[in-house]
């Protein structure tokens, strides 16, 4: 049987953006996501992430971002946008960074401006973000419907 477990190991989000890891988040789905560039290793498990992501998340509907791309994904409107292969957060740099573990894989935790949470992988081959608009912030239930895929295609390590 299978348990899912939520372990919040830090209680408050910490807001740091760096230059490398900004983009425009929309309230829509008519604007462009930027698409990261990553290396052809990390290209590899992302493009086996992206063949097996879920057909929901949180109950809303996968469909693709503009432009569209192997490297990105969402779901409902706003979206819960999700990019793999990003660089690596700065926020990893602080130890007093905030981060969750969601079934197995481990998340950092950066508040935006607006309500908007980013929360982006820790200690996998591949650093995958998920940005959760702030009507879906309020809990982690996109990021247990995640997890499995990002632990089946994206091997721990650095």
């Amino acid at each position: 049987m299978l348990y899912r477990r939520v372990v919040l190991t830090a209680v408050s989000a910490v807001a740091c953006l760096s230059a490398a890891a900004v983009y425009a988040f929309t309230s829509g789905t008519d604007e462009a996501i930027a698409v990261p560039v990553p290396d052809a290793r990390v290209a590899g498990y992302c493009h086996a992430l992206y063949g097996d992501l879920p057909a929901k998340v949180d109950g809303l509907s996968r469909h693709d971002l503009k432009p569209e791309s192997e490297l990105t994904a969402g779901w409902g409107n706003p979206p819960i946008v999700l990019r793999c292969g990003v660089p690596r957060p700065e926020i990893l740099k602080d130890p007093n960074a905030s981060g969750v573990t969601v079934d197995g894989v481990g998340w950092v935790i950066e508040q935006e401006s607006g309500g908007i949470f980013r929360l982006t992988t820790t200690l996998r081959k591949a650093y995958v973000e998920v940005t959760l608009p702030k009507k879906f912030a309020s809990d982690l239930g996109p990021l247990t419907d995640l997890a499995d895929a990002v632990k089946k295609t994206v091997p721990e390590g650095v």
